[in-house]
């Protein structure tokens, strides 16, 4: 049996959780990332018959049941994750009967996952209804985003025009748009309910004054995700800081971009 510490899932996850601090996305211990794991993956580097102790979910996630996760702990920083991964991260599998996750490696130190799991896990089988290979959730806080949401309407249809309008690869990398939710209290059922919904429409959701969620195929597009938006909220708020944009990309563009790239954009936006 392999080393878990050597599992390309690990080092990957462990490695895009401390470029996401780098860029500042993730102050002290906020953001969480959840991924899914094959059987395969896991049983390459862990004896999954030996469950360390089982960890209550809070929530009913029998859709899941069988399936395991690598998500971080709750109350850790991202920049650890490398450095120490076994007390930062945790695998588990759901239960048979949706209650509790089943511990297989990580959280060592006594903790668990993240407070904000229901979300997660509520966003992973909202993505799987629509795409089957869906495998990564993504929360994080990026900055410029974050302030857009005080200085934009908190519609769905106009902060999708906006973000399309600030970069021309934006309508390529998310032509599904993005979706707005209102401040909502953090790590209740209520939240992870309500992103669910959104996240079955489009991969991006953003939840207004506090960051966003995506979901993805892997780390890699999930991260592309994030990044993406981030970049046009970026260059939203320097252009506002400088009196607003002169030129825009026009809806006529934005048509021929999806023409271009043969795009199923979002109803209604243009």
């Amino acid at each position: 049996m392999k080393n878990i510490l050597e599992s390309k899932f690990l080092n990957e996850y462990c490695a895009t959780a401390a470029n996401m601090y780098r860029l500042g996305w993730d102050e002290r211990n906020g953001g969480n990332i959840s991924y899914l794991l094959t059987e395969e993956e896991v049983k390459e580097v862990l004896d999954t018959d030996k469950v360390v102790r089982l960890i209550p979910l809070g929530f009913d996630a029998k859709e899941l049941a069988g399936k395991y996760f690598l998500v971080s702990g709750t109350g850790k920083y991202f920049k650890n994750f490398v450095g120490d991964p076994e007390n930062n991260v945790g695998v588990f599998r759901i239960s048979a009967d949706g209650q509790n996750a089943e511990l297989l490696w990580g959280y060592a130190d006594g903790g668990r996952f993240t407070s904000e799991l229901p979300a997660h896990l509520m966003s992973h089988i909202a993505r799987l209804r629509v795409d089957p290979t869906n495998r990564v959730v993504m929360h994080t806080h990026p900055t410029n985003l974050l302030a857009m949401t005080y200085m934009f309407d908190l519609d769905t249809v106009k902060f999708t025009h906006k973000l399309w309008q600030m970069n021309t690869e934006c309508i390529v990398v998310f032509p599904d748009g993005v979706e707005v939710l209102p401040w909502m209290l953090c790590g209740t059922n209520e939240i992870g309910e309500a992103t669910a919904e959104k996240i079955a429409l489009s991969r991006t959701v953003i939840w207004s004054m506090h960051g966003i969620y995506c979901a993805g195929h892997d780390l890699d597009e999930t991260f592309g995700l994030v990044e993406t938006v981030e970049k046009a909220a970026q260059i939203y708020m320097m252009t506002e800081a400088c009196g607003g944009a002169k030129n825009l990309i026009s809806d006529d563009q934005l048509k021929l971009l999806a023409k271009r790239f043969n795009l199923t954009y979002r109803d209604g936006v243009i």
